[in-house]
Formats: C-alpha cells, structure tokens, sequence
C-alpha cells in the first residue's frame, strides 16, 4: 500500500498571518512539521501544498517538495485532494501545517488503520484528555465513538455527558486524517453541514453525510499546535530547551 502525505500550508490566517513562515529557533514552522513527519516510516512521498510563492520558495530553500495549489480552496481536504490528483497512492494522509512538534508515529497510525480494517473509509486518532481545563476548552476538540471505534461526534463542548457515569474515558481529537484514494477525492467535494457550520469542524460533514470515520486511541504524545502569537511563543521555548539539552547531552 502506498502512502502519500501532505501537509496544506496555506500564508492567510485570521490570528497569525505568515503562520507556515514563522521563526521557530532558526528554521520556520513549516520546515520543523515537514522535519517531523518525514520521520514517519509509512510515508511514501510527502509535500507540501500550499497557495502561495513565498511558502513554495521556503520548502524547496530546505530541500523539501512543495506544489502549488488553487487559493480558493474552502478548507485543507480540497487542498489536499488537488495535490493528491497526481499521484497513485492507495492512501493520503493529510498531515496538519501547524503541528511542528509532531510525533510521527501518528502519521504511521492513521496509515494503519486504513491497512488494517477494509471497511474504513477514512481515519484519525485520538488521545485521553487528562487536563482538566481541556474540558471546557472550545479549541480542544472531543470526540466519542461507537463500539466498534467509529466516530459518532466530535465538539468543542465536553461530550459525554458524565454526570451519572464517571468512568467513561474522556477523549480529544488529534487532526491527522488519513484517507483511502478514492473516498478523499468524495469527502472534497461534501457540501457543507448544518453540524459542521454549527461546531466549525470540518470532519463532522463526512458524518452527517453518512460516511464513518474511524478513530483510534494514538500511542504517540500529542504537542501543541501553533494558532496564535502566545502559541508561537509557547512552542519556541519548547524547541529551545529540546534543542539546548540535546546540545549539552551531544
């Protein structure tokens, strides 16, 4: 099974414009994503896709692969699916542009899952929540499954309910997705849904359309991601100490 992964890096954003080009102790944020996931051992080839010059110019300064893409793409799927058009692999595996403390395994997970169970069409992960601050925190998203594994919800309010059972594991979700060839070019072209407007979560559309997602709990450490200037700041001293210590240990 081949495995294509891309990362969407798009220049826009509402909170940190400039995001996949910000500095993190030496090299842009894109440049420590596409670092981490290229440790994966699933991926068979990896590029970015992104909307603008500056950001294809910085991937390929670092010897990475980077395609130009349509800037009036809705959400990263359709970036992902355009950059996948030409390319055979049997699984794409949309890799988050703002996740430069990935932990690879994740990437080899949500190939995984698609390599291990027939009836998936698409796939991603998720991690127990253990901060309890999290819980209310609409930027976490939560996520609950069927029996089987398959996504029944994802929110930004707590789910479940737990009030009268306070043994049921509490989870969020990690944005990797991973989808088989065909279903990623279907999930592209979903038109919006009143549940995904309402939650402002783009994979709620693939359930409402009645389509299942499969979901698995990763054996990877989850690491921020970077939406704002204090989550900028917040994984550069992260990087610094990482980077100092492994000096002074080398």
């Amino acid at each position: 099974m081949r495995v294509l992964g891309v990362i969407p890096a798009r220049y826009a954003s509402t909170r940190l414009p400039g995001k996949p080009l910000a500095d993190i102790c030496g090299k842009t944020l894109i440049q420590r994503v596409y670092e981490r996931a290229a440790l994966s051992r699933t991926l068979d080839r990896l590029v970015v896709a992104t909307d603008d010059e500056r950001i294809l110019e910085a991937v390929r300064a670092f010897g990475g692969e980077c395609l130009m893409t349509s800037p009036g793409h809705p959400n990263g799927t359709c970036r992902v699916a355009e950059a996948s058009k030409h390319d055979d692999a049997e699984v794409v595996i949309n890799i988050q542009g703002d996740e430069p403390l990935l932990d690879p395994v994740m990437i080899d997970e949500a190939a995984g899952v698609l390599r291990e169970d027939d009836e998936a069409l698409s796939s991603t992960l998720c991690a127990p929540i253990t901060d309890p601050d999290s819980l209310s925190d609409p930027n976490t998203v939560k996520v609950v499954t069927d029996l089987r594994g398959y996504a029944l919800f994802f929110s930004r309010s707590p789910i479940p309910y737990r009030q009268v059972r306070t043994d049921i594991p509490l989870f969020q979700h990690i944005g990797i997705y991973g989808f088989r060839r065909d279903f990623l070019f279907t999930c592209a072209d979903l038109a919006p849904t009143p549940l995904s407007e309402a939650e402002s979560l783009e994979q709620l559309r693939i359930l409402e359309h009645g389509f299942k997602m499969k979901v698995i709990v990763t054996r990877g450490k989850p690491g921020p991601s970077v939406d704002t200037p204090e989550d900028l700041e917040r994984v550069r001293t992260v990087v610094a100490a990482a980077e100092k210590g492994s000096f002074e240990k080398g």
